[in-house]
């Protein structure tokens, strides 16, 4: 394997961020009662303030939901997939609902040979900052093996697809990358709707503005993007907005 194709495949672990060293409390985190469980995280206390999603016994999961999302840097439209993930998706409507991820700054942006991403949603731009809650995994079984991976572990997270970020099995919270750029990643994360095509043109805009140079690397392939790419609003779209269940 070439020296290339490590670094890049060990920068597809650091997709994530975020997680504070664990302190014991006397009092047990909250857990909602429906099926996806979301739980408080008092170790990680929210970066906005927002209350635990609603969590019905019947998870709305049929049909899309669409997201109009306002950026600094031009549209990033999506689209969510209920089938796909329903507790992720009921998640992070509520969210938007709440203005969690207005006025929030995408802090990530790589540019490896095998892992091109922008992260967004934390209110701290920091990799750190989440909802104050976790939620359990809805990882794909459908994704195609890498083809730059001749071990077969990694899978192919194609250009376009939107994704949640986590901190480790079952510690989704608000963080969330869109893929500009075919990458591998190992199926640990949550992939929940996709990107539209107006989107596609706003992040190869960003990708293309590259990677803040920092004083120990004037060449970057992963860091601060270069075009500040703040989200101005996160809304569903009003054709969306009723959740059906099956």
């Amino acid at each position: 394997m070439s020296r290339t194709l490590m670094t890049a495949l060990a920068a597809a672990a650091l997709v994530v961020s975020g997680g504070g060293i664990a302190s014991a409390s006397d009092v047990p985190p909250r857990t909602t009662h429906g099926p996806c469980q979301y739980t408080q995280t008092p170790d990680e206390p929210a970066a906005r303030r927002v209350p635990l999603p609603p969590d019905p016994r019947h998870t709305p999961n049929h049909g899309t939901v669409g997201m109009a999302v306002r950026t600094s840097q031009g549209p990033l439209p999506l689209r969510l997939d209920r089938a796909k993930a329903p507790c992720t998706v009921q998640s992070f409507v509520h969210l938007a609902r709440h203005r969690f991820y207005d006025r929030t700054v995408c802090h990530r942006l790589t540019a490896y040979p095998t892992l091109k991403v922008l992260q967004c949603g934390d209110p701290t731009s920091t990799g750190e900052g989440g909802p104050g809650y976790k939620y359990k995994d809805e990882l794909p079984v459908d994704l195609p093996p890498a083809p730059s991976d001749p071990t077969g572990a990694r899978r192919l997270y194609g250009r376009g697809l939107l994704a949640m970020a986590n901190a480790g099995p079952n510690t989704n919270g608000s963080q969330f990358f869109v893929v500009y750029g075919d990458s591998a990643l190992r199926p640990n994360y949550t992939v929940f709707g996709t990107v539209g095509s107006a989107g596609l043109k706003s992040l190869d805009k960003i990708a293309a503005g590259g990677i803040e140079p920092t004083a120990q690397d004037p060449a970057p392939v992963d860091g601060t993007p270069v075009l500040r790419t703040e989200l101005l609003s996160v809304r569903p779209t009003p054709a969306d907005t009723r959740p059906r269940s099956g």
